[in-house]
């Protein structure tokens, strides 16, 4: 699926720090927590939440922060639709990598098993 150059630029150029208290807000409304919410953040870029938080500091844009990631080997198990966009049909790696944790965001928000989630089973 091919994105709009104007919306994979507006992807690449948006802060983490403006979107990270949205999941926060979404999976602590639906009774999950933000050491869960670190969890599953941990498990797609390899941050520890020291590092998380030293990057929301930084004000880093999601390119930057998916440049200094070490993604996950299962990243690309995460499938289905989010923000009306098929995951695993987005062209643009880096739109693909965002929406890779909107989606596992949306997943711990809506209730699933963190085995689920992390690709465990």
């Amino acid at each position: 699926m091919r994105t709009a150059p104007e919306h994979d630029a507006r992807m690449a150029n948006m802060r983490f720090a403006s979107v990270y208290p949205q999941y926060v807000k979404k999976v602590e409304s639906k009774g999950r927590t933000k050491d869960e919410l670190h969890q599953v953040i941990k498990w797609l870029t390899g941050f520890d939440e020291m590092k998380l938080l030293e990057l929301i500091e930084e004000g880093v844009t999601f390119e930057t922060f998916f440049k200094k990631a070490k993604l996950n080997p299962k990243a690309p198990q995460i499938t289905g639709v989010i923000c009306g966009y098929r995951i695993e049909e987005i062209e643009n790696e880096l739109t693909r990598q965002v929406r890779y944790l909107d989606k596992l965001v949306d997943e711990l928000a809506k209730g699933k098993k963190m085995e689920k989630i992390l690709r465990q089973v």
